[in-house]
């Protein structure tokens, strides 16, 4: 069936990537790379408030194994190693997750396996298992209104979430840690490395939809002789910085280069002057637009498509000034949508 090649061609061109990238596929990372599988969804899995992550799939359970068995055949076409492999919960009993129960119970052992290139050194085989093995973050979260610790009933700025209840510091055994904020990524990598037991700390941005990393909880004496080596080697690190800035304003150039030449493929009649702006804005470091995305670095044609709508419909229609007046958000695109679809047609000429 079309569907039925359509679907295995992306689960194979989506391995394909993940093996060329990583030196190694799992189906979950299949799962997530075809859409399947969001993060907030595995991070919900992971911290034990979905207990059976193949039921949360938006698919049937005859896709799943299609998919399944498409990705099976392909590693043995390719002759890949296997490795068994554990999913260890973003929990403080740090359990061990079952991926399928029930009626697809037997996918467990496929949702158990590494697939790993063959022909890599020791010491890189070794780092790729490694990788795998390492247990998520636990996650602790900034409160944003009033809450009760489940064992003792106390509160605070911070909670740890296990089971859908909340726990307070002390009773989740993370009281004795201390905050790092975000913001040094030298600090953050050593203090991380050297603490025992740490958390990620975030903050759920409610415009955006999404949770925020704030910082990271550390052991004291881990944050002290983290401070200690970042002092050392200062010196060291911001020739790096400036080294690193110079490489990242190259690949900024080229990258947007790549994506202007995209955008007048696509649409030849948009003025040269206007694609490049178009590209610059999209594809600025940090912005979080369509350019930065994973789809967007690849010139995926949704995502250059998906920047020149932006463009349009903010500098050529109505529609920041729709919802200054208070218009909502879709109604405001309906009633611009004729205006987008003309300027486009005209600018694929």
């Amino acid at each position: 069936m079309q569907g039925e090649a359509k679907l295995e061609q992306r689960v194979v061109e989506t391995a394909e990537k993940l093996l060329s990238k990583r030196k190694s596929v799992t189906a979950l990372d299949v799962l997530s790379g075809i859409g399947w599988l969001p993060e907030n969804m595995l991070k919900s899995w992971q911290q034990g408030r979905i207990p059976d992550l193949t039921t949360a799939l938006p698919v049937s359970a005859e896709k799943l194994e299609f998919a399944l068995d498409a990705l099976h055949r392909w590693t043995r076409e390719k002759a890949l190693e296997s490795s068994d492999i554990e999913h260890v919960g973003a929990t403080r009993d740090r359990a061990v997750l079952r991926v399928a129960s029930g009626e697809l119970a037997g996918l467990e052992p496929l949702f158990r396996t590494q697939w790993l290139m063959p022909g890599l050194s020791e010491a890189k085989r070794a780092q790729v298992l490694a990788r795998q093995r390492k247990a998520p973050d636990l996650v602790v979260s900034v409160a944003l209104k009033d809450w009760t610790c489940a064992d003792c009933g106390g509160t605070g700025d911070l909670l740890f979430m296990e089971n859908e209840k909340p726990h307070c510091l002390d009773c989740a055994d993370l009281g004795h840690l201390v905050f790092l904020p975000a913001g040094d990524t030298a600090l953050t990598r050593r203090a991380k490395k050297a603490s025992r037991l740490s958390a990620v700390v975030v903050r759920f941005n409610r415009s955006r939809k999404r949770s925020e990393r704030q910082g990271l909880l550390v052991e004291e004496a881990a944050l002290r002789s983290a401070e200690e080596q970042c002092l050392a080697d200062e010196d060291v690190r911001e020739r790096r910085r400036d080294r690193d800035r110079e490489r990242r304003a190259h690949e900024d150039v080229e990258f947007t280069a790549r994506f202007h030449t995209a955008i007048t493929e696509m649409f030849p009649g948009c003025p040269p002057e206007r694609a490049r702006a178009i590209a610059e804005h999209a594809g600025r470091r940090g912005s979080g637009r369509v350019g930065r995305s994973a789809a967007g670095r690849e010139l995926a044609e949704r995502a250059v498509f998906l920047a020149v709508v932006a463009s349009v419909r903010h500098l050529d229609t109505e529609y920041d000034d729709l919802l200054m007046a208070g218009v909502e958000r879709q109604a405001a695109r309906e009633r611009i949508r004729t205006t987008i679809d003309a300027v486009l047609e005209r600018w694929r000429s």
